[in-house]
């Protein structure tokens, strides 16, 4: 290996900085984007009074080399599929496909739940795993509760399972993008979009087994905790209006239930001025049928998902003639999907629907009323409100966040979620489709496909140029940004060739298998106590000057960074997918190290077996 570049000063100034930075980032005693601001800063104050000199008497870290990350092709790449990701959620593209999958497992939950981790091990191979997580979160929650067990058994493996999803194709992780990134910037050749596909096959089907039928065995199957709100099983009282062209035009009942409304309990149909009450014997469902059901909100979601039509109540005109955009806010755009509480004191209470105007006067319809002393079989746009009652709401983002200081009801804005636009949905796949297809086959450099398709999703109207803003984590800009400038510090000033010839050091004589396996061990065990983006970027240039000490190629090491910072199983803030899974499996912290730790030894230990050998080493 050369001699170790750089002054010493600056060195030993860029581990300082990475040690206070990674306390910063474990601790969270600032915010990840302070941080990272605080880091760049500092970075750019002390090459400023000690530069390093290059050619030319240039200084080789100069601001534009600190601030490059911010440019970095990893970083729009991740951000590009950021966008693409928020597009298939809020189409629902995702959702369906799903759902899709898992029909035909109808009736066997525990096959389903295995079928669901498999599918989200695939997904995320070529999407970003946040999306996936919080996609099938309701649905392994569904599938415990037919299996009679808390949904704690199963929301750690769904994390587990897209983080060993991406490490199987380049976009698969922002991790695998920034290792990728690093090599370029560093002289290396960047990974290919298959290049480590089938050793991160190996390990993903190595992990998928335990996370399958051990992982459950060792988590708690805890009951919520004391102040959570149970809502998945509140009924609302809803009306659906039977429109002409609709499919329940014709719907017979059997023996009390109308086929054409699953999971919906008929409380009442109203025929014009004839009232039927159940148990609805030899009666079909007619156009301009008002049906009065009870239903939970995620039932009444999936119903205004396949028609929009069928919720939205009719209520008398206001004197004033409406204004035609005002009229529309409920029906077009992005649509909200939220809960409010009539509070004692409101106007509203004693009133009808009809009488309050709510809809023209807030742009929110109400579809739904729940009220927990009694089930009410009235439509409900002649219900008079009581304090206490919660209405399901829909609107656009901006008019449901303007009931917040509303006297008239009570904001639940935990409550909020955005109803998924199902005709962008095929579009959106399409567009998705597209770019992992121009990304895969090389007719497009990944950077370029990325961004072309997250142009295309705004352009096709997926996504509005404000909801694809919205897809951007910052927090993911700054912290790249930073990882980035501070790997290229420790190239620049020596540091990671001085930590690649200690860890030599420290293992001299030993064999390139057990070097590369302890290297692994180490990146996996860091990527579990601070960012794995962070430790992706430090330990790529180390990667570098131990292959070149030993003479061996690169990408053996490098991939190990790739799969050894994929490996944050064992904490919660390793991932942010950890984080998503936390509150619906009712996690502590113990639970994590205590399901994760296995994991992280088992990828080890398949690394460790079958890396060297793939490699040649």
């Amino acid at each position: 290996m050369g001699e170790i570049g750089g002054e010493l000063f600056q060195m030993t100034a860029v581990f300082a900085l990475i040690v206070v930075a990674l306390a910063f980032y474990a601790t969270e005693k600032l915010s990840f984007e302070l941080t990272s601001l605080a880091v760049i800063c500092a970075l750019l104050l002390l090459f400023h009074f000690a530069p390093v000199p290059g050619p030319g008497g240039l200084n080789r870290m100069g601001p534009e080399r600190i601030l490059s990350g911010f440019a970095n092709p990893a970083l729009i790449t991740v951000l590009a599929l950021l966008v693409i990701g928020d597009g298939l959620s809020r189409t629902g593209a995702l959702g369906q496909g799903a759902w899709l999958l898992l029909r035909a497992m109808r009736g066997h939950a525990a096959a389903s739940i295995g079928l669901a981790l498999v599918a989200v091990l695939a997904v995320s191979a070529f999407l970003n795993n946040i999306p996936v997580v919080v996609i099938f979160i309701p649905i392994m929650q569904a599938l415990a509760e037919k299996l009679g067990q808390g949904a704690g058994r199963y929301m750690m493996p769904l994390s587990f399972a897209a983080i060993l999803g991406g490490m199987t194709t380049l976009i698969g992780s922002s991790t695998n993008l920034l290792v990728s990134g690093m090599l370029l910037e560093l002289g290396e050749r960047p990974f290919g979009f298959f290049d480590f596909t089938v050793p991160g096959l190996v390990l993903a089907l190595s992990g998928l087994a335990y996370v399958m039928f051990i992982a459950p065995r060792l988590l708690p199957d805890r009951e919520a905790p004391l102040g959570t709100l149970p809502v998945s099983g509140r009924q609302f009282v809803a009306q659906i209006r039977v429109v002409e062209d609709s499919k329940l035009v014709g719907a017979e009942s059997n023996l009390g239930v109308f086929p054409g409304l699953p999971d919906i309990t008929v409380l009442m149909i109203q025929r014009g001025e004839r009232t039927v009450m159940p148990p609805f014997e030899d009666i079909a469902l007619a156009a301009d049928d008002i049906v009065v059901v009870a239903a939970t909100r995620r039932t009444l979601t999936d119903t205004l998902k396949n028609d929009s039509r069928l919720l939205h109540p009719e209520i008398p005109e206001p004197p004033t003639e409406p204004d035609r955009e005002d009229e529309q806010r409920w029906t077009t755009g992005g649509q909200t999907l939220a809960e409010v509480m009539v509070p004692p004191g409101s106007p509203m209470v004693g009133r009808t629907l009809e009488r309050i105007g709510f809809r023209y006067r807030h742009h929110c319809i109400v579809l739904g009323i729940e009220r927990r002393s009694r089930m009410l079989r009235r439509r409900i746009t002649e219900i008079a409100l009581e304090a206490g009652d919660v209405l399901l709401i829909q609107g656009r983002n901006d008019d449901v966040l303007a009931l917040r200081g509303n006297r008239d009801v009570l904001l639940m804005e935990w409550s909020a979620a955005v109803l998924p636009e199902l005709h962008y949905a095929k579009r959106a796949g399409v567009i998705f489709l597209c770019v992992v297809g121009a990304a895969a086959t090389g007719a497009l450099p990944i950077v370029v496909a990325a961004a072309t398709g997250a142009a295309a999703m705004v352009l096709s109207g997926a996504l509005s140029m404000r909801e694809a803003v919205r897809a951007i984590d910052f927090q993911i800009i700054l912290t790249i940004a930073a990882a980035l400038a501070l790997g290229a510090a420790m190239q620049e000033t020596g540091g990671a060739d001085f930590l690649a010839d200690m860890l030599l050091g420290t293992l001299q004589g030993a064999s390139p298998t057990v070097i590369l396996s302890a290297f692994f061990l180490l990146v996996g065990g860091l990527a579990n106590i601070i960012s794995t983006k962070a430790t992706a970027v430090l330990f790529t240039p180390i990667a570098i000057g131990i292959a070149h000490g030993l003479a061996l190629p690169v990408e053996a090491f490098a991939v190990a960074v790739v799969f050894a910072a994929n490996c944050s199983f064992a904490s919660p803030i390793g991932y942010q997918t950890n984080l998503l899974v936390m509150v619906p499996g009712h996690y502590r912290f113990i639970d994590f190290v205590k399901a994760g730790a296995p994991l992280l030894i088992i990828i080890w230990i398949a690394f460790t077996l079958f890396a060297p050998w793939y490699y040649g080493l």
